[in-house]
C-alpha cells in the first residue's frame, strides 16, 4: 500500500505517517507508531476511540495493523496537510482567508462536540492544537491523533487522570493547578479557545520575540486592545467583513481560555457564540497564563463564578 513507505508525510513523537494507495484506488495516510508507548496504549486508546465515531469533522480511520512492535494505523488523506502549516504560513502552505479560518474553526467546534455528546461515550481528546487538525481537499477539518484520548460516561462531570496529558501551550490549567476546578470536557474547551486565538490572529499565542513585550501573551494583549475600544488590533488591510469575524473569534477564545474550568462555555455554547451575531458577545475576564495572576478573591472559592455576564450569556444563547 505505502509503495515501501517511499511517501513520508510526517513525523510525529509517535513515528511516521506515509502516503499509501489503497485496493479501491484512493490514497490513505499510514501512521506508523514504531516506539508504542506504555505497553501500546496510546495504540489500543486510539482505536478505541476514533473506531466507534462517524463525524465530518473527524478523521476516518479505515483500519490497523499490529506485528510484532509494529502498530500501523490507516486513515483517509488529507491532501492540504495539518493546520499548523497554514496558521503559521509555512512553507508550501496555501495562505487561507479569514473566511475560510473562521469556517474552519466552526467545523473544529463541530467535531469536538460531537466528541463530547455524539456517542454512547464522552470522548475527551486531551490534545487540541493546530497540528492534529487536518485538512481535505476542500479544507473541512477533520480533527485527528487520539492518541492521548480517553472514554468516560457521558454522565462524568469530573474525571480522574494520573499525569498531565496534552501539549504545551494548548493544557487546560486545571491539570498543573487542582485548587482552580476538576478536570472534565472543559479542557478541550481551553485548547480550543488557544487554538481559535492563534487562528485568529495567524500567529503563536506565545511569543518572545514580538517586538511590543506587551504582546508575548497575544491574549492578555489582544483583550486589553478590545476592552479600550481598539478592534483594529493593528492589522492591515482587513476588511470591515474579516474584523466581524476576527471579533467573534477573539471573543469566543477569550470565553474558552477562562483559567476556571467552571467559566469556559461548552462545545454547544461555542458553535453558537461563532454563529451568532458579535454584537451578543460580551468580554469575559481577562485571561491569565497562571492562577498566581488573578485577584485572590477569585481563587478562594473555585464555585463561585466571577464573571456577572456569563449568566446572562448563556441566557442570551439559550433564548435564541
Amino acid at each position: 500500500m505505502s509503495n515501501k513507505f517511499k511517501d513520508k508525510l510526517g513525523e510525529g513523537g509517535y513515528g511516521c505517517v506515509f502516503k499509501a494507495k489503497l485496493r479501491s484506488g484512493r490514497y490513505g495516510a499510514i501512521k506508523m507508531l514504531d516506539k508504542p508507548k506504555a505497553n501500546g496504549e496510546e495504540f489500543i486508546s486510539e482505536v478505541a476511540t476514533i473506531g466507534r465515531i462517524h463525524h465530518v469533522n473527524v478523521v476516518q480511520l479505515i483500519g490497523y495493523c499490529v506485528e510484532g512492535s509494529k502498530c500501523a494505523l490507516v486513515y483517509d488523506f488529507m491532501s492540504n496537510g495539518s493546520l499548523d502549516k497554514h496558521i503559521y504560513c509555512k512553507e508550501g502552505s496555501i495562505s487561507l482567508s479569514y473566511k475560510q479560518m473562521y469556517d474552519i474553526s466552526l467545523g473544529v467546534a463541530q467535531g469536538i462536540e460531537y466528541l463530547h455528546q455524539g456517542c454512547d461515550m464522552q470522548i475527551l481528546h486531551f490534545d487540541i492544537k493546530p497540528h492534529n487538525i487536518l485538512l481535505d481537499q476542500n479544507f473541512i477539518p477533520k480533527v485527528s491523533d487520539f492518541g492521548l484520548a480517553r472514554l468516560y460516561p457521558t454522565d462524568n462531570s469530573i474525571v480522574s487522570l494520573t499525569a498531565v496529558r496534552g501539549t504545551m501551550g494548548y493544557i487546560a490549567p486545571e491539570l498543573f493547578y487542582q485548587n482552580i476546578g476538576g478536570v472534565s470536557y472543559k479542557a478541550d474547551v481551553y485548547s480550543f479557545g488557544m487554538l481559535l486565538m492563534e487562528m485568529a490572529s495567524k500567529r503563536k499565542n506565545l511569543n518572545a520575540m514580538v517586538e511590543n513585550s506587551s504582546q508575548i501573551y497575544f491574549p492578555s494583549w489582544v483583550y486589553d486592545q478590545y476592552s479600550q475600544g481598539k478592534d483594529h488590533l493593528e492589522m492591515v488591510d482587513v476588511t470591515e467583513e474579516e474584523r466581524v469575524i476576527i471579533k467573534k473569534m477573539v471573543i469566543t477564545a477569550l470565553w474558552c481560555i477562562q483559567m476556571k474550568p467552571n467559566d469556559r462555555p461548552s462545545m454547544n455554547q461555542v458553535i453558537e457564540m461563532l454563529g451568532g451575531d458579535v454584537e451578543h458577545l460580551q468580554l469575559p475576564n481577562k485571561p491569565f497564563l497562571h492562577p498566581q495572576e488573578m485577584p485572590v478573591g477569585d481563587l478562594q472559592d473555585t464555585n463561585l463564578n466571577p464573571i456577572g455576564s456569563y449568566a446572562e450569556l448563556t441566557w442570551t444563547l439559550s433564548a435564541r
